[in-house]
């Protein structure tokens, strides 16, 4: 399958997370393209998307936001996925506004959202955002887990190919029965 993946990412941490997904379902045999929101201007050339963005103050950044509302029609034809990045101590659901991230998720038919921790470098930050982040008291550092991304990014790869193998470690409790590979 052709993939899309599209990430609004304001300091690249976000960007990362995205590069990861694309990489894990590049080995998983399929084609993916990483691009900016506000460089895509059609999706018919892919068969689905991931879409991603960092959350400020509460909020996925415009470009993903104007990607959703611009493509919907598009997004609502084939399987999506959602996901965000937020302060580097608390995974993004916890600074998404969850109302907006359910309304958006409705809109363009995701399959689902899943929020990963981020990652917090206050010298790539504006004054503004220093001071935002100073009243969420958020420690510096990269917080991201990218194992847990990979693994996301394996159920993608396995939802949609469900005859495929899961590129998991098989579990003890399948003793004495075939196991797949």
């Amino acid at each position: 399958m052709r993939i899309l993946v599209t990430v609004a990412s304001r300091h690249h941490g976000t960007w990362e997370i995205g590069e990861v997904i694309a990489r894990r379902l590049r080995e998983r045999g399929h084609q993916v393209d990483q691009h900016a929101p506000e460089d895509v201007t059609s999706i018919a050339d892919h068969d689905a998307v991931v879409i991603g963005s960092a959350v400020y103050t509460a909020h996925w950044l415009p470009a993903a936001r104007d990607l959703a509302q611009r493509l919907t029609d598009e997004l609502r034809a084939r399987p999506v996925w959602m996901f965000s990045s937020g302060l580097a101590t608390q995974p993004a659901n916890s600074a998404n506004s969850p109302l907006e991230v359910a309304a958006l998720r409705e809109r363009i038919g995701a399959r689902t959202h899943r929020s990963f921790r981020g990652r917090l470098d206050r010298s790539l930050l504006s004054f503004t955002e220093r001071a935002i982040i100073a009243g969420g008291r958020a420690r510096e550092g990269d917080h991201r887990d990218m194992t847990a991304v990979a693994a996301w990014a394996d159920e993608i790869a396995d939802s949609l190919d469900p005859d495929a193998a899961p590129n998991r470690p098989v579990a003890a409790a399948t003793q004495g029965r075939p196991v797949r590979a």
